[in-house]
């Protein structure tokens, strides 16, 4: 058996999965929001996000209204930017 081989080995197949992205200032529409709240909840991890080879930062539509995680002392409800406990 050569080094380069993976006989017997089973890889996991990949999934690609087409999400949603929207630009900084839609996601600050769609939610109520102003910008920086947009930009804490990114610095935060309440929101996931990708950057564009341009730089431009898009926004994954589906999680601006996923359940907080739970564990942490206090959470931004991503649907009224209130601070709940």
């Amino acid at each position: 058996m050569s080094q380069g081989s993976v006989v017997g080995q089973m890889r996991a197949p990949v999934m690609i999965v087409d999400r949603k992205t929207i630009s900084i200032m839609k996601a600050c529409e769609l939610v109520g929001v102003s910008r920086r709240t947009i930009y804490n909840w990114i610095a935060g991890g309440k929101v996931e996000y990708v950057r564009t080879a341009g730089g431009s930062v898009r926004i994954f539509v589906d999680t601006l209204w996923r359940e907080p995680e739970t564990g942490s002392g206090h959470v931004t409800s991503a649907q009224t930017g209130r601070m709940t406990r």
